[in-house]
This record gives structure tokens, sequence and C-alpha cells, in this order.
């Protein structure tokens, strides 16, 4: 590509975000009399009219409990909540609706399978294999479970520049590994992993394997199907949608083989005083009245993705990443952390001189959002040899403007510890 359709594709893309920012209400906001600067999208996405319009619309005229009214907003409130189902099924290739099951988000998807799966099918002896870049939500609760079941646990080796150490597959993917689960893209390094080449390892040993989506599907086409995992969790927030709501996908065959991580509701077929059965997938797992307007809302933020484009998408977080990672890079006592090439729409780095709570500190003071910490990953945190890390992380609304900002921001404080030492 030449430079002159190189300069008008960039043009393109600058215009149709600012577009998008027109969609984004919170971004005409100030902070501290400044206009905001959104950079900790990793941690929840800002939400469009469109999506905050259907939350409001139906609170105003569907709202009404779902599956057990035969009145009219009943019915209504059903189906648009089980539309919102098929529509999160065929955002991520899903071949059944049934086969998604509407969870609080990633954190609440992952639990499901480890009580629910985990515990039914793990014995003394077996092995759970993960990463050492998960989230605390995709490590503890395997560790419970390894301690109930008397499992054990095994890490994947990594390399210097924050990526899975492929070389060590054969030797760590033995029996008795029965469970697989690691992160698609991680929330610190980003790290994009090669989850195919990893589902299709794991099954060659007769594994099963879950993916934790929470920073994929946002920002990358996802198709389950095509990944062949058995298990996949993500979360609404961060894809434009409401808190507390998110999905697990997972293969229909062992949705059926699992016990319910929690009881009473929808999830009941029939009760007797001292027994009960359970009800078809999905709303075996679906316990009480499920987040209505949330999913619905959900469903909202699909639409709302799937009109953007998320090929587009990925390709616009693809050019913040990289222009960020060049301002980043040139400039002196600045260290990031993770590949520098293919990564998620995320980065982590140290200012030297700076902790990252001083800097999140003085860069929301120019109206700056960035998450300053260990960000969920501790275990991480100690492998990289620091406490804690900055984090700007992008969206389809970020533009490279912003990033310019983050930068001059970034250099005051350098001024400011400087001067104070």
């Amino acid at each position: 590509m030449s430079l002159m359709e190189t300069t008008i594709k960039a043009n393109r893309v600058l215009s149709t975000v600012e577009k998008l920012r027109e969609d984004f209400p919170i971004l005409k906001t100030t902070v501290h009399g400044k206009p905001l600067v959104y950079l900790d999208n990793a941690a929840t996405s800002q939400r469009p009219s469109q999506v905050l319009a259907a939350y409001c619309f139906f609170c105003q005229s569907h709202n009404a409990n779902v599956h057990r009214g035969i009145h009219t907003l009943g019915e209504q409130a059903t189906d648009r909540y089980e539309a919102a189902r098929r529509k999160v099924a065929a955002f991520i290739g899903a071949p059944s609706e049934k086969t998604v099951v509407f969870t609080r988000g990633t954190t609440e998807s992952i639990n499901l399978v480890a009580y629910g799966y985990a515990r039914k099918f793990l014995k003394p002896g077996d092995a759970v294999v993960l990463t050492p870049m998960e989230h605390h939500a995709n490590l503890v609760p395997w560790q419970i479970v390894a301690t109930t079941m008397g499992a054990n646990l095994r890490f994947w080796p990594m390399t210097p520049e924050g990526t899975l150490d492929m070389s060590a597959a054969s030797d760590l993917l033995q029996p008795p590994v029965k469970i697989v689960a690691l992160t698609h893209v991680s929330n610190v390094l980003g790290t994009i992993n090669p989850v195919k080449e990893i589902a299709r390892r794991a099954h060659a040993i007769g594994a099963k394997m879950l993916v934790d989506g929470a920073q994929a599907v946002p920002h990358i086409p996802v198709n389950v199907a095509d990944i062949g995992c058995d298990f996949y969790a993500f979360s609404a927030h961060k894809m434009c949608g409401p808190t507390g709501v998110g999905a697990l996908w997972g293969r229909e065959e062992l949705l059926d083989e699992m016990d319910p991580f929690m009881t009473g509701g929808e999830m009941i077929r029939e009760v007797w005083l001292d027994h009960a059965t359970w009800n078809e997938l999905p709303y075996k797992f679906e316990p009480g009245t499920p987040p209505i307007a949330e999913a619905v809302s959900m469903g909202a933020a699909v639409d709302y993705l799937n009109h953007v484009g998320m090929d587009w998408l990925q390709e616009h977080d693809r050019q913040l990443v990289n222009y960020a990672m060049n301002q980043l890079l040139a400039e002196d006592g600045v260290k990031i952390f993770g590949p520098q090439d293919g990564r998620g729409a995320l980065i982590s780095f140290n200012v030297e001189g700076v902790h990252p709570h001083d800097l999140a500190t003085l860069l929301d003071r120019d109206g700056i959002a960035v998450r300053a910490g260990h960000h969920c990953a501790q275990p991480l945190m100690r492998w990289l040899g620091v406490p804690a890390t900055a984090r700007a992380s992008f969206y389809l609304y970020n533009l490279p403007e912003e990033i310019d900002q983050l930068m001059e921001g970034i250099r005051r404080a350098k001024e400011v510890f400087a001067y104070a030492r």
C-alpha cells in the first residue's frame, strides 16, 4: 500500500471514529475541567446511546419477569430476552442458542464450569493446566477445585516477551491433564494466545478447554466453533453493554452432563419434597430471575458492534496500539510489558521513578483515565518483577490525539517527580 493510500485509509478511519463518538454521551463530559480521555476500556467500556435507549425502552414498555407469565408483558419480555440470546449466539458463532447461558459475567461463567463440570468429573491425581497470565477469576476457582478434588495445577511456561512457550506444549499436555483453562487475550500483557492450536492439542489427549474471552470478544471476531474450545466465557460490560450480565458458551453435550451451580426458580423442571429434576438447556443454569433488562441491552450492544463491524474494529484497535507503542517506546524511562507485535488493544507500562498509582492520579487531573495496579493478576506481577503497572486500553471511540494527550501527561509526571527528587 502506498503512502497516499495509507493516509486516505487513516483519514477514513478517523472520520468514522468521530461519528461513532457522537453515540457516546459520556465522552462529552469533563473531569477536573478537562475533556474526558477514557483509556480504561479493558476494565469496562462505555455505552452508546443505542444501548442506553434499549435498556430504558425495555424498562418503560416491556418490564416483566420471563418464562413464567402468560400475560402480554411477560410474553414480550420473554421474546426480547430470548432474542438477545440468539444475537449473542450468532455473534460468537455458537451452533445453537441453547448453548449460550446468561450469567453475571465472565467470573460467574468460569465458576459455573469449575463447580458444575470440574467438581463432577475431576478425580484425585488429575491435572488442570493454566497460565501465569490469568486473571484471578480464571485462577482462584481452579485452585479451590483442585484442592477439593485432589487434583494438581500445572502452569504453561512463558517466554521473556510475555507469550506462551509453545515448545513446552508436548511435555505439558500429557495425561493426567483433564482441563486446560486460559485467557484468549491477556488483560495485562495484551498477548493474544493461540487458542485454536491449544484446543487441538488439548483434545488430542482427551482434555477439555475453557477460554476466558473477556478481552477478546469486544475487540476481535470470535467463532467458538472455529476455535474448537469446549467452553467460552465473556462479559457484556467490556463490549458496549451493561454491567451485571455476560455469557457462557459450552458444548451441548458437556452442558447436559454438568451439574447446576446454583438452584431455584427457572432452572427447575419438577420438584418433590425430597428431590427435584432440572430444566432443559440453557435454563438449567439460569436460576431465579435473570438480568432481563441487562441481557436485552447486551443484545443491543451486539447489534451496535455488528453495525460498526468487527473487522473494522480490529483494524482500528491495531492502528491505535501501534501508534501508542511507537510513542511509548520512543519515550525515555518508559518500560512496556508484553509483546511488541500482534497484541490486543491495551498496553501495560511503567515510568521510571513514578509509581503507577501516582501516574494514574496525575493523569486523572488532566482528565485521562488509565488503570493502575495489579489488574487482578498478582502472580503475573510477580513474574514481571513489579508490584503494579499502569495500563492504557483502547476501544472503538478512541483517537490518536488521545494518545498524544497521554504522552503529554506522562512527560508532565516525569517532570513533577524529577523535581520532587
